[in-house]
């Protein structure tokens, strides 16, 4: 269905539908992140068993995500969204319900699906819906409801923690924006898919030239460096003396600001030099996170933000301009790896953290003292994820400027 056969109203419609189903994804990750510690000690899980329930978000999303990629053009936004909508419902209920480990990983693997479902549907229906440049800018507010969500989430969690309510009923609020956007979407007819214009065949090749698969690589360090710290600032940093909920409020809330405002400023900048100096921004942040508590936990949230603001749009962008061949399928499966890295990386972490209070206990350390130390030795290793990003940047960036450069003529 053509742009001008939709209504404004129906547009604007499925595009608030769109943004509050990505703000239940957020809601999924921001308000997850703050029940942890209720959940380790309510349910008596480990640290790597956290981090095995943290996984199955991760994981689920890819999964749906590269699926609903494949299938957009022939089933339709409409049929993914409803899929959303039965998974995000299902493994929010399920959640609250089910009360053990094994159904806690079920229920946060089907929350994961619901997520991939509603990038899988919902980027492409609004490039159908509009076109030019207010295709960008209706794409750049819809993105800008990942960082606002997560905002909005953790300033909730904290709220409702520190009011003594429990994990059950915060993830009860995840269900008020899935109803709403389910409500935004009833009975309105959505675009119809427009044909991809690359063969499956041509996108796949392109995937399999060198720097495509050398950002395959960086997108997965790109990831864990953006989802580590964030999805364990709620149990790692709840003894350094500053409120880790609020920590994850000022990360995302700048990030959300700095992706709003910032699009101009780093269009003007080669992005392979803003990937190299976001790169070298979030290690610094992270590096400090593993040293710094009270007040200073601010200072590098603020210095961690403006590292891995530019991470996630820039890695997406970087395919789309450099590697167009790939198609959407490419940009679907760069973001598909950061997502699946995420998944693997979650567990190790967790394990991490175990190891680390074991270590702390053999020195003497208890109660808050263990928590902190313990908390700041595995972001000391988190520093590794975007430390490794500052060589392979600096060899993107070297290599970019090479291909770049006009051949000189012979004689």
């Amino acid at each position: 269905m053509s742009e001008s056969t939709i209504s404004e109203n129906t547009k604007m419609r499925l595009f608030l539908g769109s943004c509050l189903a990505l703000i239940t994804t957020a809601f999924s990750f921001s308000i997850r992140a703050g029940i942890l510690p209720q959940l380790g000690e309510e349910l008596s899980l480990s640290a790597e068993q956290l981090g095995f329930i943290n996984s199955m978000w991760f994981f689920g999303f890819p999964i749906s995500m590269v699926v609903g990629g494949l299938i957009y053009h022939s089933v339709g936004p409409k049929r993914i969204m409803q899929f959303a909508f039965f998974a995000h419902a299902i493994g929010i209920i399920m959640t609250i319900y089910s009360g053990s480990y094994a159904g806690l990983l079920i229920s946060t693997f089907l929350i994961g699906l619901g997520n991939g479902c509603t990038e899988a549907a919902c980027n492409p229906m609004i490039a159908d819906m509009y076109s030019g440049v207010k295709m960008s800018k209706m794409l750049n507010r819809f993105h800008m409801w990942f960082p606002g969500g997560i905002v909005i989430g953790s300033l909730v969690s904290q709220f409702m923690t520190g009011a003594g309510m429990s994990w059950q009923s915060q993830i009860w609020i995840i269900l008020i924006p899935t109803l709403l956007y389910a409500y935004l979407f009833w009975g309105q007819t959505f675009p119809k898919a427009e044909a991809a214009s690359t063969p499956l065949m041509e996108n796949l090749k392109a995937m399999l030239t060198p720097l495509f698969l050398f950002m395959f690589v960086c997108m997965s360090l790109t990831a864990i460096s953006e989802f580590g710290p964030q999805q364990w600032s709620g149990l790692i940093l709840a003894k350094s003396g500053a409120q880790p909920m609020l920590i994850l409020a000022l990360v995302t809330g700048l990030m959300a600001v700095f992706r709003f405002f910032g699009g101009e400023a780093v269009h003007r900048l080669d992005v392979t030099g803003v990937l190299l100096g976001s790169a070298v921004l979030a290690t610094i942040g992270v590096y400090l996170f593993s040293t710094q508590t009270g007040s200073m936990a601010y200072v590098a949230a603020i210095i961690y933000a403006m590292g891995i603001a530019y991470f996630w749009p820039n890695m997406i962008g970087f395919i789309a301009a450099k590697i167009p061949q790939s198609g959407a399928l490419g940009m679907s499966i760069i973001g598909a790896v950061g997502m699946f890295s995420t998944s693997i990386w979650q567990p190790i972490i967790g394990r991490w953290i175990d190891a680390e209070r074991v270590t702390a206990a053999t020195t003497g350390l208890t109660g808050d003292e263990l928590e902190l130390v313990a908390g700041q030795a595995t972001l000391g290793k988190m520093v590794f994820f975007p430390g490794i990003l500052i060589i392979l940047f600096t060899i993107l960036y070297v290599w970019m400027r090479r291909r770049n450069q006009p051949a000189v003529a012979a004689g």
